[in-house]
């Protein structure tokens, strides 16, 4: 299974550029090469991906339809122009990508262009993410650094995480220490948290039409399908068909908000779970 923490992005490029890309990347992200719109449609599917990079004179004029039905599908993942030569082909063409939806291009024949590219593919937190992190944090209230910095954390890594140990592993800290200072500042368990914020990922998964239930239960690595549908009666008491009907990405995200975050202002003022402990007898 790749690390949940590796920006991956799929092309659709001509053989020869791919070269140019590898060592553009030097380490930042990894690249699935696609010889066709619907191979890179079928990776987007199968792991998460952070941009498709189109080659206008890559895409054939009869894989248009698919481009279109990519970002429909998985609005989620932008889907980037990359131009590495000008001529009237690909012209025709980049209108063509925007046309189906692409509204974003990068000019890899100029000053910048590879460096423009890295910055938009290595985006440190996801769309969800970052809509996730900006509804949340206010709602905090007056929370400690130490909180703030928790709760970032978590929403960076829940969606490859699925324990509370790995979480605190992840977070550099004991999972015992972590579970007794949240225990102690009377707000709900790290666990619950997780298990929450996981839910509000799938919740904006499921938003996309090119995501099936499976898929996302794979996605955010859950041992299987079964798994992910007991996770959800848990929490919510319904099915995961349910929850992908009732609970868009905005519900479950209030709902999240409402039942763990608003009530429990007055605890993260005081809650620093993440504070290096230098006797850890007395965590």
């Amino acid at each position: 299974m790749p690390d949940s923490s590796e920006v991956v992005v799929a092309t659709v490029m001509d053989p020869a550029e791919r070269p140019w890309l590898e060592a553009a990347a030097i380490g930042r992200f990894r690249s699935v090469h696609a010889a066709t719109v619907h191979e890179a449609i079928c990776a987007v599917r199968e792991r998460p991906v952070s941009a498709v990079l189109l080659s206008p004179l890559q895409v054939r004029s009869s894989e248009m339809g698919g481009v279109a039905s990519l970002i429909k599908g998985f609005p989620g993942v932008p889907a980037v122009a990359v131009l590495s030569r000008h001529d009237g082909s690909s012209s025709e063409r980049l209108l063509a990508l925007g046309a189906c939806g692409v509204r974003k291009a990068v000019d890899l024949s100029g000053p910048g262009g590879w460096q423009a590219l890295r910055n938009l593919v290595t985006d440190p937190t996801s769309p969800t993410g970052s809509r996730i992190l900006a509804r949340v944090i206010p709602a905090l209230g007056q929370p400690s650094a130490d909180c703030r910095h928790f709760f970032e954390g978590l929403i960076r890594l829940s969606p490859g995480v699925s324990t509370a140990r790995a979480l605190a592993e992840r977070l550099g800290v004991r999972a015992s220490t972590l579970m007794s200072r949240f225990l102690r500042a009377g707000v709900p368990s790290p666990k619950r948290y997780l298990a929450a914020a996981r839910l509000v990922y799938s919740a904006g998964l499921l938003e996309s039409p090119g995501l099936s239930i499976v898929d996302v239960a794979y996605r955010l690595e859950y041992s299987s399908p079964q798994s992910f549908g007991r996770h959800v009666r848990t929490a919510l008491g319904v099915t995961a068909a349910e929850f992908r009907q009732r609970y868009p990405f905005a519900t479950a995200l209030d709902d999240f908000v409402a039942r763990l975050i608003a009530p429990y202002r007055r605890g993260f003022r005081h809650l620093r779970p993440l504070e290096h402990e230098a006797d850890p007898a007395r965590a």
